[in-house]
């Protein structure tokens, strides 16, 4: 083990444990109720992760691996996931609304009852999504490939 350690986007330590890797470490912080907004994790691999009801509001996880990871109830608002590749991934619930998602990678995501008002999604890829009762009010869609998603009720 090694002592790993989460930083905000300011530079300052929010959680440091001894830790196999990022992702257990990430992961917990989430087990111990940590707020890891504004977390700096662009690039982190977090595929497979259990962050489901984690606080990542404001965190920056541009271009972060969170493919196949547990994201239900999960706070983002405001999150920078910029090029993120979030396929397969658990979203029921999560709160996005603001969250920059500009070419992300969201194939076969799991988007059900989530909140992405204002959110931008241009370019983003949404194949075979599932945004079945999502808030998209003023939404950027711009470009999006939408093809084979779910859209009932958004």
């Amino acid at each position: 083990m090694k002592q790993v350690e989460i930083q905000n986007i300011s530079g300052g330590t929010i959680f440091s444990a001894a830790c196999d890797s990022l992702v257990a470490c990430v992961a917990l912080a989430v087990r111990r109720n940590v707020s890891l907004a504004y977390a700096k994790l662009a690039g982190a691999n977090l595929t497979y992760a259990d962050l489901a009801g984690a606080n990542l509001a404001g965190a920056n996880l541009a271009g972060a691996y969170l493919a196949y990871a547990k994201l239900a109830d999960a706070n983002l608002t405001g999150a920078n996931l910029a090029g993120a590749n979030l396929a397969d991934a658990d979203l029921a619930g999560a709160y996005l609304t603001g969250a920059y998602l500009a070419y992300a990678k969201l194939a076969d995501a799991n988007l059900t009852g989530a909140n992405l008002a204002g959110a931008n999604l241009a370019d983003a890829n949404l194949t075979g999504a599932n945004l079945a009762d999502v808030d998209l009010t003023g939404a950027n869609l711009a470009d999006a490939n939408l093809t084979g998603a779910n859209l009932l009720n958004a």
